[in-house]
């Protein structure tokens, strides 16, 4: 389902076939502890966003049941195809994180750490054109990062059970949006 969905996807500003982002992101979770439903719904995590809708949610549900469908919908910024301006959708993103289960969580973490490694990848190699390919340019796209960044570093300080993979996921993600800013 998730190559069919992203068949003809690149990432943004490259020519790399979007499946290698779901690829990476499914491996983060199952190399931070992730179970079976948490790697299916990274696979699946932005299914739902780019187009597939509540439609596709509730397909999702019906093949792979109600745990994965709900990790996906919870790492899902909007389900309708017309999406709210760009601050005002990361800002109510953040603010759902909040309430959001350790399994949306995990999976949040891993695509923008996966995120952020790329953007630090590319911008060693385009310098800072590199932000002109997101809609928030330099200073909203970094500020995102950085909010996302404490977000998750409170979260280490709040949950003291959290599974030593998904802390050090946490950790590599502080340190590469510290990157991008330096």
């Amino acid at each position: 389902m998730a190559v069919s969905r992203h068949r003809d996807q690149v990432r943004k500003g490259t020519n790399i076939p979007y499946v290698t982002h779901l690829l990476a992101v499914a491996a983060l979770v199952g190399e931070s502890g992730g179970g079976e439903e948490e790697v299916i719904a990274a696979l699946l995590h932005d299914a739902v966003e780019d187009g597939g809708g509540s439609l596709l949610l509730e397909e999702i549900e019906r093949q792979f049941g109600r745990t994965v469908a709900g990790i996906v919908e919870g790492c899902t910024e909007e389900l309708q195809e017309i999406k709210s301006p760009w601050l005002e959708r990361k800002k109510a993103f953040l603010m759902r994180l909040a309430g959001a289960s350790l399994s949306v969580l995990r999976v949040t973490c891993a695509d923008k750490l996966h995120n952020a490694h790329a953007v630090s990848r590319d911008l060693k190699v385009q310098g800072p054109a590199v932000f002109e390919r997101f809609k928030g340019d330099r200073d909203g796209t970094l500020w995102y990062y950085r909010s996302l960044a404490r977000f998750f570093g409170a979260l280490v300080q709040d949950e003291p059970g959290l599974d030593p993979g998904f802390r050090t996921m946490i950790r590599e993600l502080r340190e590469t949006v510290a990157g991008l800013e330096g």
